[in-house]
């Protein structure tokens, strides 16, 4: 039995991990998140030292607290050496080896999901490998995506990504714990990853680049990568610049006048409050992102950087975790905060609302009498879809929402109805065609053939086979 002790910090809204190992003494972490208060609770629950902090990569889907958490503790802060970064760090190669009190890191070059990416091997005092830390590499069941250097390096990186995950099975112990950061949901995953716990032998059974030739990886891989949030670009030069400590002090207040000024003056302001919520009664003009998972990955895909960001919510503590969510992707300081009744926060400027109904609402008003939009991604879409719907993926809306109709009752869906909640918002609030009447499908897509829709034809084919 190891006398290692890990832990994992979850974050769900972004389906990425970070990890705790301590000797009982001294604690190495691995990938924080920004809001690196949950790091320092767990150690100082744990009765820790953290004396080494560890990057597998330059993260794409958030911002790192590795620096601060390093700062704060004075622990050694591990990056890539071959990284270039705007601040004094330990940097760190293949062929290094750490001592971190009884326990031994040595990092594995593992490149694919970034040219620079490092997976550390944890050994125990024994000198017995217990544990990979595999970053964006091997991920349960999956590997991280290739594409988010650029569309030139992608096929050079995804044979790169083939051959580490393949190295790390030859070279680690089989019972060896693997450890991804990526995989949870998180879009930096090249495919949907499997399980919550895994082990080098059963990656080298189940794992996409141990079971395929490397042809076949590398086509598949590429053939299946989608869009991913447009936030992503702001995350590495962020992270090699070195990210400012957080600031999750409370917005400053803002009144109904004040809210109205800003909605008219066309600035974000984001209603936290349940999807159904929002719909019974909401601000003119604002803009429905509930706080729910995914909330931050939504928001950052289609919130543009730099603007001024207002929050609206049931209660401070709302707005408290949704500061939370924002900081991780970089959105640092909203400019305000409205919490409240929500007829309060209203003023004499009133509220605007919408119907909700489901797949079987909108198969008892006829599919055919309406225009159906389908906010999913493409694959989702090609996976199957109603007949006769148009089809306008959430993050493409904004550029091409002239392309839904104002003279037909508009109903929106997508695969739960938090996505199609934000485009049934973003539509209301289009300054260019007020006035559409507009219906929110808050239904699972898994309902829509039970509720007697017509599906299109190629996916009654499938479902045939």
């Amino acid at each position: 039995m190891t006398d290692i002790d890990i832990r994992t910090l979850g974050t769900p809204g972004l389906g990425d991990r970070s990890y705790l190992a301590t000797d009982g003494t001294t604690a190495l972490v691995v990938d924080p998140q920004r809001d690196i208060d949950r790091v320092l609770d767990l150690a100082a629950e744990l009765g820790v030292t953290i004396a080494c902090v560890a990057e597998t990569h330059f993260h794409n889907d958030y911002v790192s607290g590795g620096l601060e958490l390093a700062r704060r503790t004075g622990a050694v802060y591990l990056v890539d050496a071959r990284d270039r970064v705007a601040f004094d760090r330990t940097p760190a190669s293949e062929g290094d080896e750490f001592a971190v009190g009884a326990m031994l890191l040595r990092p594995i070059a593992t490149p694919g999901h970034t040219h620079h990416h490092l997976s550390y091997a944890l050994a125990d005092s024994t000198g017995a490998t217990v544990a990979v830390f595999t970053g964006g590499s091997m991920l349960h069941g999956s590997t991280g995506r290739t594409d988010l250097i650029s569309a030139e390096d992608t096929v050079e990186l995804t044979h790169a990504q083939y051959h580490s995950v393949r190295r790390l099975v030859a070279e680690l112990p089989a019972d060896a714990a693997v450890l991804p950061t990526h995989g949870f949901g998180s879009f930096c995953s090249a495919t949907p990853t499997s399980g919550d716990a895994s082990t080098v032998a059963e990656q080298a059974r189940v794992n996409p680049a141990m079971t395929q030739d490397e042809q076949d990886f590398v086509d598949t891989l590429i053939a299946g990568l989608g869009a991913y949030p447009a936030y992503y670009v702001h995350m590495g030069p962020a992270n090699a610049a070195g990210p400012a400590p957080v600031d999750l002090s409370a917005p400053e207040p803002v009144d109904p006048a004040e809210l109205r000024r800003r909605i008219a003056a066309g600035q974000w302001v984001v209603d936290l409050r349940s999807r159904t919520a929002f719909a019974a009664g909401h601000l003119p003009r604002s803009l429905s992102f509930e706080l729910a998972r995914p909330f931050a990955t939504y928001l950052g895909w289609l919130f543009p950087y730099g603007a001024a960001l207002t929050l609206v919510g049931d209660d401070p503590e709302q707005v408290a975790r949704a500061q939370r969510e924002l900081v991780r992707i970089g959105i640092d300081r909203p400019s305000g905060a409205a919490t409240g009744e929500i007829t309060e926060l209203a003023g004499d400027g009133g509220l605007a609302s919408y119907p909700v109904s489901d797949f079987a609402g909108l198969a008892a008003r006829g599919q055919d009498e309406v225009f159906v939009l389908d906010t999913r991604t493409e694959a989702e879409r090609r996976a199957g879809h109603l007949a006769g719907s148009a089809h306008v993926p959430l993050h493409q809306l904004p550029a091409r929402r002239h392309e839904v109709p104002t003279d037909r009752q508009v109903w929106v869906h997508c695969g739960s109805g938090y996505r199609a909640s934000v485009a049934v918002s973003l539509l209301a609030a289009d300054p260019t065609r007020p006035g559409r009447d507009l219906v929110l499908v808050d239904d699972d897509w898994t309902r829509a053939a039970g509720a007697g829709l017509r599906l299109a034809d190629t996916v009654r084919a499938t479902a045939a086979h």
